[in-house]
């Protein structure tokens, strides 16, 4: 069997058990399909002998696309239905029937005739039919069975032709897709079995000779972990349920979302600096915070040496080929512009007189909600929140706020008295240590939170006609309304957020209220009390900041050389 044929014959079966478990569906994109085909394990057996079973990458498409394309032709598990995009686009897989084999013309013959017995009509009168009854052999012919026809098969030819446009993506699409595609590939795939050990306990079971092993690498060439066993541990609980964002790990005490300890305290470091590290008891994985017992689930660490994956490391890193640049907005200036540096003022959010500032065209805020729980950082009453002086910042633009648990309806609830009307909303799926969505979140009354909200906003403009204006430079239909992104430290949220509100308004002022050291980005101004020295780089602001408050001495000085 050559490596072609044992590449079809693994694909074959791994359509089969996808698509008879319902695990995806069509209409699929054959890239989309490849990867689920390379997620799905190997069928044990699938070759004679000992031989190791071939493993597709996505770099085998146009070999996966022809597999399908002779596949449609002729397939033991039944039909698949393909459609290619016009000038050799991407192949979507339209319609799948499992049954009966798809025959090529060709292969289609007469069905060998089975001898069935039929009852002779016999006449009660004539003597002749005394006795019992006789019984003749006759041919009858007997079709195979067949599945019934799909529903795209029982469509006219215009509907399959309008049906198979509408999957097709747009030009606009594509060109945007591939304009805002990330430079370098930081995704890792991650083993499903988690450490080293299950890895190679799998691979030598999916083996039917144990002694086969040797053609294969001991295990796969994945990101893997090890389990940190300390004296405290007790393995037969399971899994943490924060995993390296417990409240017991090293990891989150080293957090820069945590105030630094007293004997760590930097001048005019802010509010929440000035008091000593108070982890709340009782949301501790187990019921137990870090103040009172550690945490006896397992926690996990990285566990990569230079030999794993046989000593290669993949270049996952693609070479941009410069596209085709589509006449999207530039946002509120109309031009390209290079980005300020990081700018942030640490100060007491509550009282700052935020009309230094100037106006903005676009405002990010991750409020301290109140959301009756015990939290790690101070809160804000809903007060509070609706006496913030947001309207004082925009006169048009958006705004983006956080909320979760109660505060998705005291969100929205301010956003209408600072004069916003909420025009969508984004939400954001957490993942954890081991890229699985989080079983136990740390807000929530009723369920375990796994997700969180930002509410979006424009500045309620009106025309004469009272409708809703909204702002000329804002990009609307790039990005989708979910992130899917790792649980990092407490409160921080996913950095591909900035992506997506950049986008949205590329230039223009932004700024981001109640921000902590790991969200200052070039081109924001940041504005919260765990920041450290001002940083001004806008000369005008930095006058109207030393005008007001005279004892503020933002950094870097004017007369610094090289600004």
């Amino acid at each position: 069997m050559s490596f072609d044929d044992k590449i079809k014959l693994v694909v074959s079966t791994a359509l089969h058990s996808l698509f008879s478990t319902n695990a995806v569906s069509a209409p699929i994109t054959a890239f989309d399909l490849l990867t689920r085909v390379i997620a799905s394990p190997p069928r044990s057996g699938l070759l004679p002998g000992t031989e190791p079973v071939p493993k597709l990458r996505l770099t085998d498409l146009s070999r996966f696309e022809r597999i399908l394309e002779r596949l449609s032709e002729n397939w033991d598990y039944g039909k698949i239905t393909l459609a290619r995009e016009d000038g050799g686009g991407e192949l979507t897989i339209m319609d799948v029937r499992l049954g009966a084999a798809h025959e090529s013309p060709s292969a289609r013959g007469q069905p060998s005739p089975v001898r069935r017995k039929r009852k002779r009509v016999v006449d009660e009168d004539d003597d002749s039919a005394a006795g019992r009854v006789e019984e003749e052999e006759t041919p009858e012919k007997v079709e195979p069975w067949k599945p019934p026809p799909s529903t795209l098969e029982s469509l006219s030819k215009t509907l399959k032709e309008v049906y198979n446009l509408m999957q097709q993506s747009t030009a606009k699409g594509r060109l945007l897709a591939e304009q805002f595609r990330s430079l370098t590939g930081s995704f890792e795939p991650i083993c499903p079995h988690i450490t080293k050990d299950e890895c190679a306990k799998a691979r030598r079971a999916s083996l039917p000779n144990s002694n086969s092993s040797r053609s294969m690498p001991a295990i796969c060439d994945r990101i893997h972990f090890r389990p940190l066993l300390r004296p405290h541990t007790d393995p037969t609980l399971g899994h943490c349920s924060y995993l390296n964002t417990c409240y017991s790990e090293p990891t989150y005490a080293q957090s820069p979302s945590i105030p630094p300890l007293p004997s760590h305290r930097q001048i005019q470091y802010g509010a929440q600096g000035q008091t000593p590290v108070s982890l709340p008891s009782g949301l501790g994985a187990g019921g137990r915070g870090k103040e009172k017992a550690p945490c006896r689930y397992l926690h996990f660490e990285v566990d990569w040496d230079v030999n794993d994956g046989q000593g290669l490391a993949e270049q996952r890193q693609v070479v941009k080929k410069k596209p085709y640049r589509l006449p999207i907005g530039l946002g509120p200036e109309g031009r390209e512009t290079t980005p300020l540096p990081p700018q942030w003022i640490n100060c007491d959010l509550r009282r700052f007189d935020y009309s230094v500032l100037g106006k903005f065209h676009v405002i990010m805020a991750d409020p301290p909600w109140d959301i009756h729980m015990s939290l790690p950082y101070g809160t804000m009453t809903d007060d509070e929140m609706r006496a913030m002086p947001i309207p004082t910042l925009q006169d048009e633009g958006l705004l983006f706020l956080w909320v979760t648990g109660r505060a998705m309806e005291v969100g929205r609830e301010c956003m209408r008295h600072w004069g916003y009307t909420r025009v969508d909303e984004v939400v954001w799926v957490k993942t954890n240590q081991l890229q699985r969505v989080i079983r136990t979140g740390r807000t929530g009354h009723w369920l375990n939170h796994t997700k969180e909200h930002m509410l979006v906003g424009v500045k309620t403009v009106t025309d004469e006609h009272g409708n809703l204006m909204f702002p000329k430079w804002v990009n609307r239909g790039l990005d989708t309304d979910v992130i899917v992104s790792e649980v990092r430290e407490t409160s921080r949220k996913p950095d591909e957020v900035y992506g997506l509100i950049e986008r949205m308004c590329p230039g223009g002022r932004k700024i981001e209220i109640f921000g902590r050291k790991h969200n200052t980005r070039p081109g924001w101004l940041t504005l919260g009390n765990q920041l450290g020295p001002d940083q001004i780089y806008e000369e005008d602001l930095r006058v109207r900041i030393k005008a007001r408050y005279p004892e503020r001495l933002p950094n870097p000085s004017p007369d610094i050389p090289g600004r």
